[in-house]
């Protein structure tokens, strides 16, 4: 039956990232693999939701005072002036925000702009549009844009710029100089820009989120795509929206109830609530995750992992393997999973460049093959059990025991 399938469909295979999630489930692993909190959401939130489900908010349901909460939100911190009547389209989530925002502006043939390494899902919506992914590399070990590089890649058939920052899978906050180099191409060209922000309120060491959009020129070219799935440990909540110019956003609204008709009634309601928190709730989730980044770094280190770049925002770190283990990410994943009980993210599912220069060594060739993605967003005893068990299988050189 398989030659019933679309196209489209025949296309989407499982990635080495979904096989070895089947594979951690199989043997109990601990989860260092999926983005998601193991750990309670905020009390309040919760009990926002169950006062919406116990009020009977369960059914379709535009609920306009998020618009409102995000509007102003969007003025504080990134100067933006936005209309909650007319700029903004509530989703399932911020996946479903992104994939509206390029079925709402990529036509078949036309390019879109990503950084390499990139989160899987980008790709999947711009091809389902009939759009071309152009992959821009970002360079290691501190995955610095190169200004050259951007521009070579630039084409008469740019139509948009996807950026993810803070960035997943590598934890890079995108520097004020490289938005303005990238602000600079979509000017210049007059391509619009794609955001995924969700890590917004997760920077650490000082440093800031800056959205594209608050750069020059770039608010009336720039949608905005975000949720309140991480800052609020609420992934399976599926609430986010895209802030976009007025047209652009009618269009979103209108893919939105197309295929889904509306958020959860109940969860939008609690967003409500989520979107007031005082500033001291986010400096606090700040401080709690970058004492994790701190703890899983130190313990990979000690392990032997290379880890030049140290997250500056998300909850990832993208640890490589030394030269002296001999493993694929694929493999070591796999046996880390088998034999330590801990499953994480093999980093080739993240890459779609060739890195491959002469004069590099077999291993610098291949790089893109050499790390492994860990999420600490966990509790931690779960980290602490993590960082045993990988003890007792790694040794200081970062290869497996025998």
């Amino acid at each position: 039956m398989e030659e019933k399938l679309s196209k489209v469909a025949q296309t989407l295979k499982p990635s080495p990232i979904q096989e070895l999630s089947h594979l951690s489930q199989r043997c109990n692993a601990i989860n260092l693999a999926e983005g998601f909190p193991d750990f309670p959401a905020p009390i309040h939130i919760k009990e926002a939701a169950i006062s919406a489900i116990n009020s009977d908010f369960n059914q379709y349901r535009h609920v306009q005072g998020i618009c409102k909460h995000l509007a102003e939100k969007m003025k504080l911190q990134q100067g933006l002036d936005v209309n909650p009547l007319t700029d903004i389209a509530i989703c399932c989530g911020q996946t479903e925000a992104f994939a509206a925002a390029v079925f709402a502006t990529i036509d078949k043939g036309d390019e879109v702009l990503l950084f390499d390494p990139t989160y899987e899902t980008y790709e999947t919506c711009i091809l389902m549009a009939g759009g071309i992914p152009v992959y821009v590399s970002l360079d290691p070990p501190h995955w610095t844009l190169d200004r050259d590089k951007l521009m070579k890649s630039v084409t008469s058939r740019t139509k948009a710029v996807v950026l993810n920052s803070p960035h997943n899978p590598t934890g890079k906050v995108f520097s004020k100089d490289e938005l303005e180099a990238i602000a600079g191409v979509c000017r210049d060209m007059d391509c619009l820009a794609i955001t995924d922000e969700v890590y917004e309120y997760i920077t650490f060491d000082m440093e800031k989120h800056i959205s594209l959009a608050s750069i020059l020129g770039m608010q009336e070219r720039t949608i905005i795509t975000s949720s309140l799935s991480k800052t609020f440990s609420v992934t399976g909540w599926r609430i986010g929206w895209a802030i976009a110019p007025a047209c652009i956003a009618s269009a979103l609204r209108n893919i939105h109830v197309k295929i889904t008709d509306s958020a959860p009634a109940p969860f939008q309601e609690a967003a409500l609530t989520a979107l007031t928190c005082s500033p001291e709730y986010y400096e606090s989730l700040r401080r709690a995750y970058e004492s994790k980044r701190d703890y899983i770094v130190k313990m990979l280190c000690s392990v032997g992992f290379k880890i030049q770049f140290k997250p500056q925002g998300s909850f990832f770190v993208f640890a490589e393997l030394p030269e002296e283990c001999i493993l694929s990410d694929i493999d070591f994943v796999t046996e880390l999973i088998r034999k330590a009980g801990v499953a994480a993210v093999p980093g080739c599912g993240f890459f779609h460049s060739n890195f491959s220069s002469p004069g590099l060594s077999l291993v610098g060739q291949n790089y893109q093959r050499r790390y492994i993605r860990f999420a600490f967003c966990k509790n931690d005893a779960t980290l602490e059990a993590a960082a045993q068990k990988i003890g007792k299988l790694v040794d200081g050189e970062g290869c497996l025991k025998l």
